[in-house]
């Protein structure tokens, strides 16, 4: 989705540019009337997915997707209506007047385009940091580690991953060394439900004591 729009931004700002060096006599009220099906059809469907938006990476980019095309055609709707009601029709102005209505197409164009890209900006971020494993956005590494090392019984925590598996489920794994080793199964629990607040449901842990661990240096500090 955020390919799609970029490259469709890319199209807009080129025939935009384009139609502003080469304005063309349009129907206003033809293009008024279509482009008004086609927000109320946009705008219903972004807003059906507007409310889980920000739970979902595939939701986000449908909204945006649907968000985009009904600004769009907010965007035609208003310059058919400036174009069929500003009454710039006299035959003797004629040149003039259809170089400066249809001047409003790829000026509304290119504010469209700005917009679109602002918005999609961080959808491809996100998709792309989900594509390469990276850290979910919206999830902070250090405070994780700090939240696992304040649960009683942990001694430090080291080796520390975390990744989306997809755009709602995020992975953990991580070395956890304890004081009590056979405390390790209530440490383990009081460790995985607090990284279940914290929006991480699927976690892996190794558990080490201070003999055995494999960071020395970590424990050291």
């Amino acid at each position: 989705n955020a390919v799609i729009l970029v490259v469709a931004v890319g199209i807009i700002i080129a025939e935009s540019i384009d139609k502003l060096f080469h304005p063309v006599s349009v129907d206003g009220s033809a293009i008024a009337w279509t482009a008004g099906v086609g927000v109320v059809i946009n705008e219903l469907t972004a807003w059906l997915f507007m409310k889980d938006k920000d739970k979902d990476l595939n939701v986000k980019g449908a909204y945006l997707h649907m968000a985009a095309d009904a600004l769009v055609s907010v965007g035609v709707v208003a310059s058919g209506i400036i174009i069929t009601y500003t009454g710039w029709s006299i035959v003797s102005q004629y040149d003039v007047i259809v170089s400066c209505t249809a001047s409003s197409l790829p000026i509304i164009g290119l504010g469209i385009a700005v917009v679109i890209i602002v918005s999609t900006w961080g959808l491809l971020h996100d998709s792309l940091r989900l594509s390469l494993d990276g850290v979910p956005v919206g999830i902070d590494a250090q405070k994780i580690q700090q939240l696992i090392m304040e649960q009683p019984g942990v001694e430090n925590c080291h080796h520390l991953h975390i990744w989306a598996l997809s755009t709602t489920e995020t992975a953990l794994t991580a070395h956890i060394v304890i004081d009590n080793i056979t405390q390790l199964e209530e440490v383990k629990q009081h460790i995985k439900e607090a990284l279940e607040e914290a929006g991480i449901h699927h976690a892996t842990l190794e558990f080490e004591d201070e003999r055995t661990t494999c960071c020395k240096e970590c424990c050291e500090d």
